[in-house]
């Protein structure tokens, strides 16, 4: 697992145990059991919690995103590396 090291596109990234998860109003809001604590992911953060329900590189997860929405791959690769760089720092996802 990473630790104090930074994300790149080659790594593998999944949901970790623990967290409750509901939708509400088209958001994803989350309690994580670990630390007690809330987290809206909002609508497009919802959708990256999803496809993370199996292990998946963040490569092909940024290829799914611009596949389905109208954004520069640049952009969004940018995007979900500082999302999944937070979720990892919170403990909710896990990276190899």
């Amino acid at each position: 697992m990473i630790k104090n090291q930074s994300l790149s596109v080659q790594h593998l990234v999944s949901q970790k145990e623990g967290n409750i998860v509901s939708d509400m109003d088209g958001e994803k809001v989350m309690l994580s059991i670990h630390n007690g604590k809330y987290y809206n992911l909002g609508e497009m953060g919802g959708e990256i919690w999803e496809l993370l329900k199996e292990p998946i590189t963040i490569q092909n997860l940024v290829a799914a995103l611009t596949e389905q929405y109208d954004v520069e791959h640049s952009e969004c690769e940018e995007q979900v590396l500082s999302f999944l760089t937070l979720l990892l720092e919170e403990g909710i996802v896990d990276a190899t």
